[in-house]
C-alpha cells in the first residue's frame, strides 16, 4: 500500500524482515509446495471418503432414472 511504498522510500529501499517473519514465511511456502507437489495430491486423494463419492453417484444416478422415467418423449 501508499503507506509501506513510502516507509521504504524513507528507509532507502533496503528493507530486512525480522528472522522470525523469514522463517514464517518459508514455512509456509514449502507448504504450499508440498500440496502442490504430486505426493501432496496423493496425499489428498488418501483423504477421501469413497463411500461418501459412491452414495452421491449413485444418488445421481437414481435422480436421472426418475427423470428419464417421467419423460413423456422417452
Amino acid at each position: 500500500n501508499e503507506t509501506d511504498d513510502s516507509q521504504i522510500q524513507v528507509v532507502g529501499g533496503d528493507v530486512e524482515l525480522p528472522k522470525e517473519l523469514a522463517k514464517m514465511i518459508e514455512q509456509d511456502n514449502e507448504e504450499e509446495e508440498e500440496k502442490d507437489s504430486v505426493i501432496g495430491q496423493l496425499t489428498n486423494i488418501q483423504n477421501l471418503d469413497i463411500d461418501s463419492l459412491k452414495d452421491k453417484a449413485q444418488a445421481t444416478l437414481d435422480d436421472l432414472k426418475q427423470s428419464a422415467e417421467k419423460c413423456a418423449v422417452m
